[in-house]
């Protein structure tokens, strides 16, 4: 029985869980935004909360709170550089939580955990950035898929030309002369 027990563990041991939500803060600071089950997620927002709390303050015995936690010096620097001064005016709340559905393999309840201002940002100097690159890609694309399916097009009839010749002069002709298994080659018998 869990009698007054208040820390999900999934069925982990305790370093296990300590590492799995190390990593999943680790991934949320790097990408932004991450893909997992709904009670990992609710169980994430604090400890990815609490790191961003610390980013905020800055100073050398935060940041060395955050590694010792975290253990990836690249995920450190992008969360006191990049992302902590992002919420420098926001008190808490800095993530959010949007609900799938269910995994179809064991219908496990999917959940997206993001960071809030950051994933904002980047998505509107991203979009502008994809529309306008597909624009350009597009009309150049369709007028170097003419001559190119053309050419395709032009190929194999010439390719299946010989063969239906070679068919029709015998097909003994058109069989190879040695068969060849995984271990050695064998020639046929005559």
């Amino acid at each position: 029985m869990r009698h007054n027990r208040d820390e999900k563990r999934f069925d982990r041991t305790y370093s296990h869980l300590k590492s799995m939500l190390s990593n999943m803060t680790n991934d949320l600071v790097m990408y932004g935004r991450i893909r997992t089950t709904t009670p990992k997620a609710k169980v994430l927002r604090s400890y990815a909360e609490k790191m961003i709390t610390l980013g905020k303050d800055g100073s050398v015995a935060a940041r060395r709170r955050a590694m010792a936690f975290m253990r990836n010096k690249a995920a450190v620097t992008r969360l006191f550089d990049a992302v902590a001064p992002q919420f420098k005016e926001r008190n808490g709340g800095y993530t959010r939580i949007f609900k799938l559905g269910n995994r179809p393999g064991d219908n496990a309840a999917m959940a997206i955990i993001e960071l809030v201002e950051g994933s904002q940002t980047a998505s509107v100097e991203a979009a502008p950035k994809k529309k306008a690159t597909v624009k350009k890609a597009k009309a150049p694309a369709a007028e170097k898929a003419a001559p190119a399916k053309a050419k395709k097009e032009a190929a194999p009839k010439k390719a299946a030309a010989p063969r239906k010749k070679a068919a029709a002069e015998g097909e003994e002709e058109a069989k190879p002369a040695v068969k060849r298994t995984r271990k050695k080659a064998v020639e046929p018998e005559s």
